[in-house]
């Protein structure tokens, strides 16, 4: 039976398998698309840009590739180029409607730009929406294709167009750190373990090792992504290349490097391995989870560091983007490392669910592909947006607070440990807890104690030097041990 739309909308009544049902007058997605969008009515989102993108090539280069080979006749294949030109120009994006929540391995959303594509195609040769003649979604713009190899060759080409755009956000934020470690490069400050005294760090050396972090993440970004250059497209049903020519994987590849200016895109050479297994897809986003990780662990640091003014360490200062409350008058946040954190949190989640669906795949193939391209690329997007404004509205700004980093670093029970070469670990361990009880530094201890001779006092507890692999001079005659 026929299903209707809401009153007052114009419709045409279109038939699948399923029996015949209306869709909107205007609409260039068909029955199919009409039927998901009942069907799942899940989070009200639509489909991810890149996952769109990724999937009007795929359909582009195979209307060429047939065309090339006559499987096609020039007149269709040439009107679902033009209409795969419109949607890849910004046009009809509109038209694509079904929940990233859907039915197994994305037959909806495969479905939904082949009704699209054809709709438009037939409007170009001068038809009708809704009639798919001359242009047959399924004949013509899924000629040998399935929604078992698109999507996974999908998800693969939506992932490495965006990469770029992470990978430059990436070295931005390296950049700026990296800026940030030399200007602070002369100041010493208290370390911390455990959030415990520890030994003098400059902050310049721990900027540095961030935008040391940086780059081994982004290492293993590049790594993990390069298995998704290997396409399964031609595989078709289960993998075979049932009613595929012999020669389309190949030239597929070489009409969607042409198309996507991916020119790193392999023929894979086992693609029933390839619709199998969402590894590749899973290890990737393993890597940015891994990215997630120590982004969320810097800009933890940064919001410590931060903390204060009066009651906090204080020891560097951020730019302020907001104010920081609606009730206490000239409080300022760490606003920018707060969203961080978040994005974060959500990419880690993400990853949790890409895992979890990589491994519900049975037999020759994976379903829950779309909830796996929705994770991925949705954490590639936040990832890369949240890392541009931290490097732009946030660490490009930072400066240090020279006057609290030199007061807690004196303060420091941990500067005993400089003296461990001279008087051993067990008297220094007396002295750190006798500068705590007493409320005394380390150094006027020493001084006052007569702990090592005064002339030597100096060399010991130079703190720049203690931020520098090498024995604390003076130290002859050690007694450490004994």
């Amino acid at each position: 039976m026929a299903q209707s739309q809401p009153a007052g909308i114009r419709t045409r009544t279109e038939k699948d398998p399923l029996g015949t049902l209306e869709v909107p007058a205007d609409a260039l997605y068909g029955v199919q698309t009409v039927r998901a969008a009942q069907n799942f009515p899940i989070s009200g989102l639509r489909p991810l840009e890149a996952f769109v993108v990724a999937q009007v090539w795929i359909k582009k280069a195979a209307a060429q590739t047939h065309r090339d080979t006559g499987r096609l006749d020039a007149t269709r294949a040439d009107a679902i180029v033009a209409a795969a030109d419109e949607v890849l120009s910004g046009l009809h994006r509109d038209q694509f409607i079904v929940d990233p929540y859907q039915a197994g391995a994305g037959t909806s959303h495969n479905m939904n730009v082949n009704e699209v594509l054809a709709n438009r195609a037939n409007e170009l040769l001068g038809g009708a929406r809704g009639t798919y003649t001359p242009v047959h979604p399924n004949d013509h713009v899924n000629m040998a294709q399935s929604t078992n190899d698109t999507i996974p060759t999908n998800i693969r080409l939506a992932v490495l167009r965006q990469l770029p755009l992470l990978l430059r956000a990436v070295d931005a934020l390296h950049d700026a750190l990296r800026d940030r470690a030399q200007a602070f490069d002369h100041v010493v400050k208290a370390g911390r373990t455990h959030l415990q005294d520890a030994m003098p760090i400059r902050l310049g050396q721990e900027f540095s090792a961030y935008a040391g972090t940086l780059i081994r993440c982004r290492q293993r970004l590049v790594q993990a992504a390069d298995y998704l250059n290997d396409l399964g497209i031609g595989g078709s049903a289960v993998g075979t290349g049932v009613t595929v020519q012999p020669e389309f994987p190949a030239r597929m590849v070489e009409r969607l490097r042409e198309i996507s200016g991916i020119d790193t895109l392999r023929v894979g050479d086992d693609r029933i391995q390839l619709m199998q297994s969402m590894g590749d897809a899973a290890a990737f986003s393993a890597s940015l989870r891994g990215l997630a990780i120590d982004l969320s662990k810097i800009v933890s640091d940064l919001r410590l560091m931060v903390s204060g003014p009066r009651t906090g360490f204080d020891e560097i200062t951020l730019p302020a983007v907001q104010p920081g409350s609606s009730i206490m008058p000239g409080k300022i946040n760490p606003s920018i490392p707060e969203m961080v954190n978040q994005v974060c949190f959500q990419v880690i989640g993400c990853d949790t669910t890409v895992t979890m669906a990589a491994e519900h795949g049975q037999l020759e193939l994976n379903v829950m592909m779309p909830v796996i391209a929705h994770n991925v690329l949705l954490s590639m997007q936040i990832l890369t947006n949240a890392i541009v404004s931290l490097a732009e509205r946030c660490v490009r700004g930072i400066e240090a607070n020279e006057e609290m980093c030199r007061y807690w670093v004196e303060r420091s029970a941990a500067l005993a440990t400089a003296l461990m070469p001279q008087i051993g670990y067990a008297a220094a361990a007396e002295l750190s807890k006798q500068s705590v009880r007493e409320g005394v530094l380390i150094r006027d201890l020493v001084k006052r104690n007569q702990v090592v001779p005064a002339d030597q006092v100096d060399a010991i507890l130079d703190l720049r030097r203690m931020t520098e692999i090498g024995i604390p001079e003076g130290t002859h005659g050690a007694t450490a041990g004994g």
